[in-house]
């Protein structure tokens, strides 16, 4: 599920946020500036019911991001990369550069986001009770009141044992721990995943064609993601099987041209050496060692008169800015890196030097190899 607008980041972790996002806080600012808050507490002016909703909304945002930033330092301390979070519908998710080494580990990751929910619930009850007890306005004590409540009830929901909810995680690890297969368990926890989706579309169009309408769309939008959700997580656990033992040299394209980091924009765009070749090429230093990656798209995108001052050094996107990998590494671990990379490609290198390049494209043609060579019902194997 990709961000549709970044808020930046939260220490050193890439925030996202899906539109979906959207629909949440709209809801929830408006279900407790028109519904909750004035039953609760009648005869307030408007705009301190909608301050309060408002308030209240990104406050329940902050509590997501945290439950989301939980599962990225345990996958941190558990050996999996991770620096990207998109906050969706259901809550988030947090972008993982690697699975998880062991189903121990995918039970950690994934069991402690519902504990911080389950956690700020707990806080948010107490601060409820502090300020009942400190006769607090009560349209503060409502909000927190209803931020205990929601936390607990994100923690509850969240377990249910169906991907691509934290619950699934914890089935998949189960499965995983019982049957040692990666793959079976995933496809259990997708599987979980779908049904539960399905059944939460049709309670919800019952529940709409019964009169509660808005109750009836929003159980049938959760379930949709569900479905979708689950469905793509299925997929790419399989690509993710598939490339498992495919290493990062069968798929590069081997010794590109390179650039040297002086060259300037002009004689890039116009030489032998590069002209019509490729469409990006690693840049290096006077030792030939990899500094960075320019494409021809950011090359042209320097004006004219300043072509002939201007090195690649300045267009390029630099080293620590592109995934790179050994030619004998997985090829399946630098996936997630060369998906997050704006750049779409990746570095091979070896002793320092540039050995190879891996692109979107070199990947998705060994995947169309696998998959064509591979016998209907037969176990995957690599390319020989």
């Amino acid at each position: 599920m990709g961000a549709t607008f970044s808020l930046g980041r939260v220490a050193g972790i890439r925030v996202g946020v899906h539109w979906s996002v959207l629909v949440i806080f709209a809801l929830i600012t408006v279900g407790l500036a028109e519904g909750r808050l004035p039953r609760a507490h009648p005869g307030a002016p408007a705009w301190a019911y909608w301050l309060t909703a408002l308030a209240t909304a990104v406050v329940f945002l902050l509590a997501l991001l945290a439950h989301e930033i939980s599962h990225l330092l345990v996958a941190h301390r558990n050996g999996v990369g991770g620096d990207e979070i998109t906050l969706w519908l259901l809550g988030g998710a947090a972008r993982l550069h690697n699975e998880a080494p062991t189903p121990t580990a995918e039970l950690r990751i994934a069991g402690v986001g519902p504990l911080v929910s389950l956690l700020l619930g707990g806080i948010f009850t107490l601060l409820t009770w502090w300020a009942h007890a400190l006769r607090g306005p009560g349209l503060l004590i409502e909000a927190l009141a209803w931020l205990a409540g929601i936390n607990v009830l994100l923690a509850v929901f969240n377990v249910l044992p169906a991907a691509p909810l934290d619950g699934g995680r914890l089935l998949r690890a189960l499965v995983w721990w019982r049957t040692g297969n990666r793959l079976r368990a995933t496809e259990v926890a997708t599987g979980a995943g779908r049904a539960l989706g399905w059944i939460l579309v049709a309670v919800g169009v019952y529940e709409a064609l019964a009169g509660g309408f808005a109750g009836g769309v929003w159980l049938l939008l959760i379930g949709w993601f569900m479905v979708a959700m689950a469905t793509v997580e299925g997929s790419q656990a399989k690509l993710r099987e598939l490339l498992r033992s495919v290493p990062v040299r069968q798929a590069m394209s081997a010794d590109p041209v390179t650039a040297p980091v002086g060259t300037r924009v002009q004689e890039f765009l116009s030489s032998p050496p590069w002209r019509y070749r490729h469409s990006a090429f690693p840049v290096t230093d006077p030792a030939g060692r990899p500094v960075g990656l320019v494409s021809v798209r950011q090359a042209g995108q320097v004006p004219l008169e300043e072509r002939e001052s201007t090195s690649l050094e300045a267009v390029m996107v630099p080293l620590g800015d592109i995934p790179t990998a050994g030619p004998d590494d997985p090829l399946v671990q630098l996936l997630p890196a060369l998906d997050a990379s704006p750049a779409r490609r990746a570095l091979v290198l070896a002793d320092g030097r540039v050995v190879g390049i891996v692109t979107s494209s070199d990947v998705s043609r060994v995947i169309a190899w696998l998959s064509s060579t591979a016998p209907p019902g037969a176990g995957l194997r690599t390319v020989p």
